[in-house]
């Protein structure tokens, strides 16, 4: 009889003591879960503590580095990447299982996100389903991009993606004050990451990038369709879009 192969699940974690004990209670079906933590200041640790006795310090130094960190400490082949505001569902817990059981087919695997935003589930605005990024993985095929304001999973050359049906939740901004407060942090870092490659800022993508951003989430995307709250994320976002071009020219200005 073939043995399931065993899964680790990593997360990293910064303040996450309202979210976390529900994305841990999700998990703790899995072989393994290990933590990395950038030193919280409230009881993250305290409550991972309760789950796992494998959590790590560590600063922050960017999110794909730090996931890739966590990756190298994990004990087994297979990954599952959470993070502590998603939730494993039963349903996309028994299609992993039989994946793993079966003898996977791919080195990573999408899975759909259904994302909960204001108090409302999401359908449109692109964020459903929501594909862009693997969170299973054989962790010798895969890799995080190690870049300042984003990550995203790369397989290695010839590695397959597959895709999973049971959506993963995702549990996104409570209120616009936590929204704000997290656009700052990563506008920050986005525009950082602009100037680390070399990205020249011109004038008209103050108007012209915001202005697309909407027209794609809100026409394209079809965000007129969850109403009030689609029109709410689309400015948000090109919101978000004119800040960090913002950011961009009063990183690389020069003082007459």
């Amino acid at each position: 009889m073939k043995t399931r192969e065993k899964l680790s699940v990593t997360m990293i974690t910064y303040n996450e003591e309202a979210n976390i004990q529900a994305a841990l209670e999700s998990v703790r079906w899995a072989d393994e879960i290990i933590v990395l933590d950038s030193f919280s200041k409230d009881r993250t640790v305290e409550i991972c503590k309760k789950y796992t006795d494998k959590i790590i310090s560590h600063e922050f130094v960017g999110y794909g580095k730090l996931r890739n960190i966590v990756i190298d400490h994990a004990s087994y082949d297979w990954i599952l990447s959470l993070d502590a505001d998603e939730r494993v569902t039963e349903p996309l817990r028994d299609e992993i299982l039989q994946e793993l059981e079966k003898g996977p087919s791919a080195d990573g695997y999408s899975i759909p996100r259904k994302s909960h935003f204001l108090g409302y589930w999401v359908r449109y605005c692109g964020w459903y389903p929501d594909y862009r990024s693997m969170q299973l993985f054989h962790k010798s095929k895969g890799r995080y991009t190690e870049v300042l304001n984003d990550d995203h999973l790369e397989l290695s050359p010839g590695g397959r993606r597959g895709y999973l049906k049971s959506p993963i939740l995702h549990y996104t901004y409570h209120d616009l004050d936590q929204y704000l407060a997290k656009m700052d942090r990563y506008t920050t870092l986005k525009a950082q990451q602009m100037v680390k490659d070399r990205r020249r800022f011109r004038a008209h993508q103050l108007v012209t990038h915001p202005l697309f951003t909407f027209l794609k989430m809100y026409i394209l995307r079809q965000g007129f369709r969850d109403g009030h709250v689609g029109i709410i994320l689309s400015v948000l976002y090109t919101y978000y879009t004119f800040v960090k071009y913002a950011k961009l020219w009063e990183l690389t200005r020069t003082d007459p």
